[in-house]
């Protein structure tokens, strides 16, 4: 391993050959001993794939509708971030301990490393999965704009690192694939972020509908309108500018950067999608999982 991959790997190890925060790793017992219960909702995704957006719907439908209600604490406090730590700002496990019944789960895990607790209690489950290509692109900023991250080099380096796993949470293939497995227990809910960009009433229905909840046309509204990029992208409590900048420095970029399908159509050459499509066929080879790339 030559200096400068010695510097990429610093802040990174592994935890069952998945690569993750070092800091994450440290108080890796506490995630693993974590106890769910029963009626816990977890929002599971790979990095970068609408994370917040769909936490933010769970959210809304948890408050009825309130979204004043939302308003009042930021994400990241509303929807704690299971396995994330760093040191005193962010301790996802003490927030959940402390959290009153029904409580939301963030997590990008993979199913093996996910808590056996929620398993075992049955919890619901929501995956949100987002095509390979443009989840590239958005880490890509993301690597950019968290100092935590080392220098990402140049899109078609870091689409190499991409595609290798040799990114936090590992390799987006195993952690779709993995996940897509796991649909048929009907505690979990599988759904695409490309199916939200284009029809977020039929999405939004089914995620109230999977969550128990009756869908009247009021709640549907809401979510429709306070849940939109633009909205999201002003709103304080969901665009993360409520970190310090030695967390997320946006200066360099937003959070919530675009919030659309097709942005690796800007940032892939021709010859570096064509690569990247025959490596994502050998990887996913013999799965059902289908995604789109555009609609």
């Amino acid at each position: 391993m030559d200096s400068s991959q010695s510097d990429y790997f610093e802040n990174f190890g592994r935890v069952h050959g998945v690569l993750l925060y070092k800091p994450f790793i440290k108080y890796w017992d506490d995630v693993e001993t974590f106890q769910a219960r029963e009626d816990d909702v977890v929002i599971a995704t790979y990095p970068k794939s609408g994370t917040t957006w769909v936490s933010e719907i769970v959210d809304v439908i948890y408050k009825e509708g309130d979204v004043e209600k939302c308003k009042q604490d930021a994400i990241f406090n509303r929807v704690p971030f299971l396995e994330c730590r760093n040191e005193d700002l962010l301790n996802g496990v003490k927030q959940l301990k402390e959290m009153a019944s029904p409580r939301l789960v963030k997590t990008h895990l993979p199913p093996k490393l996910l808590p056996a607790s929620f398993w075992e209690k049955n919890c619901k489950i929501i995956y949100l999965c987002r095509n390979a290509k443009d989840v590239a692109v958005s880490y890509y900023y993301f690597f950019k704009m968290v100092p935590v991250h080392p220098n990402p080099g140049s899109f078609p380096e870091f689409v190499e690192k991409f595609m290798d796993g040799l990114v936090p949470y590992g390799s987006w293939y195993e952690h779709a694939k993995s996940w897509w497995e796991k649909r048929k227990n009907s505690s979990v809910l599988f759904i695409f972020y490309e199916d939200l960009i284009e029809d977020i009433r039929k999405e939004v229905i089914k995620l109230i509908q999977f969550l128990g909840r009756k869908p009247s046309e009021e709640l549907v509204n809401k979510i429709i309108q306070h849940t939109s990029f633009e909205q999201m992208k002003n709103n304080p409590t969901t665009n993360y500018t409520m970190l310090p900048e030695a967390v997320m420095n946006q200066k360099i970029s937003p959070f919530m950067r675009k919030g659309i399908l097709g942005d690796w159509k800007n940032h892939f050459t021709v010859a570096l999608s064509e690569k990247f499509d025959e490596h994502y066929e050998q990887q996913m080879k013999g799965s059902t999982l289908k995604l789109r790339t555009e609609i």
